[in-house]
């Protein structure tokens, strides 16, 4: 990891919506913390006894819980993954195997960027249909910031088991 951390600070005393999107861009700038440095291998080394817990699975999982949640669930757009992940569950994690970690990053960013565009231009408690009910963007919001949180914190366990470094 870099010891340069220049993570964005999420606000000490913003509204509701610059907490919620200063916490994600947080933990959205800790997964790309958590890689810097690493090599391909290094990233796709299997460190724990599920073989899909690598740092470049991870990552691509972030990416398509990003598109996901964003993309499919708020903007109605269609889910590229559905027939990949109907044949295998655990797609986003094995095809990430067979990237570069620059580019899963460079995806990922995009990707972060398009969700930062899709949840702009909604208010907090726009609710689109999910599920035979409805989820509002509130919810996609933290629902990304546990997610997140969740998976910098394996990111955080690799990178020690890796090379030793660990960080916030």
């Amino acid at each position: 990891m870099s010891k340069i951390d220049n993570r964005p600070e999420p606000p000490y005393a913003g509204s509701e919506r610059e907490t919620l999107n200063g916490f994600l861009d947080f933990l959205r700038a800790t997964v790309r913390w958590k890689c810097h440095g690493l090599s391909d291998e290094q990233a796709r080394r299997a460190l724990l006894p599920s073989e899909l817990t690598t740092v470049a699975g991870l990552v691509g999982h972030l990416s398509y819980v990003e598109r996901y949640w964003f993309e499919v669930v708020l903007a109605g757009e269609p889910d590229t993954w559905k027939d990949r992940l109907a044949a295998d569950p655990d797609a986003e994690f094995r095809e990430a195997l067979d990237v570069p970690l620059a580019a899963l990053l460079d995806e990922y960013e995009r990707q972060c960027e398009r969700s930062r565009r899709i949840a702009g231009e909604r208010e907090l408690d726009d609710e689109v249909p999910f599920r035979g009910s409805s989820v509002s963007v509130r919810y996609v919001l933290t629902h990304l910031i546990e997610e997140t949180g969740r998976h910098t914190g394996h990111l955080d366990v690799l990178r020690e088991l890796i090379d030793g470094r660990t960080g916030e």
